[in-house]
């Protein structure tokens, strides 16, 4: 697996969802190299510390020194806004530095794999960037507002097409990426409408089992066969996107109800309460360590920016407004306060 590269980002608040995420891309692709961007001290801290096979901490501060005219963006948008700016940077920076990786990939630090991700490398054998669509239900129509695809899973080839592509998302990002939607623009995500308009040999993935979701697997009958989850009869359950999923006491709970989804005994059984025993064991893992570094784990990003505040009242309000949650296990809990990306 040495020529597949991974690349991802997150704070020590959500370092548990990147061990997760970790542990299950060894188990389905062992070797394979994940590189996090820490953006927080805390988080490069710990995993440094705990010194996992195949997982590359990089701290945001080194990052930045590498790639300036992203860290000029800062003192302009939001924590979050931020933080999505870096996304295609962040995947330049570790092609980079990954000198013999045909591909980079990055992924969204709540994937979970249950599968090898080999089938779709098989369909991007002649590709030079790869995108998936969300794959919204009907009933989520308004959602498409977004994008057509979703930034969890985004892989570029090392050849001249893909890097082109590359540079020019990182260029838009960098001259606007914004938490909201203005005109055909949503942050990062929805730059990636236009590549197949823009360059040469972007693949759409196909396979039904790659980012199934709450907002997709409405489309689809799940079924359990042959020891693993098959989408559609077809496919095989490659991995999840656990978007919303929240903890509060001993229980943990999805966002299924936000997105008029079904949650299937399968459903909870097979793909959530394997995440859930991985996730817990990692919260475990995570406290020890933040402990003793006189750190706690809170609901509020890393790296402070002057338009939080008021945009953290306005994600609070809506939230309150939206109380019903189905359960993994254990009573509700309020929805999550950011769209799909």
């Amino acid at each position: 697996m040495a020529n597949r590269v991974y690349c991802t980002y997150f704070d020590h608040n959500y370092l548990s969802r990147g061990l997760a995420l970790h542990h299950s891309l060894q188990q389905h692709a062992p070797g394979s190299r994940l590189w996090v961007l820490c953006l927080s001290e805390p988080c490069y801290r710990t995993l440094v510390a705990l010194d996992l096979p195949n997982l590359i901490p990089r701290r945001l501060a080194d990052f930045e020194a590498a790639d300036p005219e992203v860290a000029a963006t800062r003192p302009h948008r939001s924590t979050i806004e931020y933080y999505f700016t870096c996304s295609p940077a962040w995947k330049l920076f570790v092609l980079n530095n990954e000198p013999h990786a045909e591909w980079v990939t990055y992924l969204d630090s709540d994937l979970f794999f249950f599968a090898p991700p080999d089938p779709i490398y098989s369909e991007m054998k002649d590709a030079a960037f790869g995108i998936i669509p969300h794959r919204f239900t009907d009933r989520l129509c308004n959602m498409r507002r977004f994008g057509i695809y979703n930034v969890g899973w985004v892989s570029v080839r090392r050849c001249e097409e893909g890097i082109a592509a590359l540079r020019w998302w990182r260029e838009r990002c960098i001259e606007w990426c914004f938490d909201r939607v203005e005109g055909d623009r949503f942050a990062d995500q929805r730059y990636l409408d236009r590549l197949p308009e823009l360059f040469p040999n972007i693949r759409v993935i196909e396979h039904l089992g790659a980012n199934l979701a709450p907002w997709n697997i409405g489309n689809y009958s799940v079924e359990w066969r042959g020891g693993s989850v098959m989408i559609d009869g077809l496919y095989p359950l490659l991995f999840f996107h656990f978007h919303g999923v929240k903890r509060a006491g001993r229980h943990y709970f999805n966002s299924h109800r936000v997105f008029h989804a079904p949650f299937t005994g399968l459903v909870r059984e097979r793909i959530y309460l394997p995440y859930v025993a991985v996730l817990a064991e990692a919260e475990r893992v995570v406290r020890t360590h933040l402990k003793e570094m006189q750190i706690k784990t809170i609901r509020k990003l890393a790296v402070a920016a002057r338009l939080d505040p008021a945009l953290n009242l306005l994600r609070k309000a809506k939230a309150v407004a939206i109380r019903s949650l189905d359960i993994i296990t254990g009573r509700t809990i309020v929805a999550p306060d950011n769209p799909v990306r």
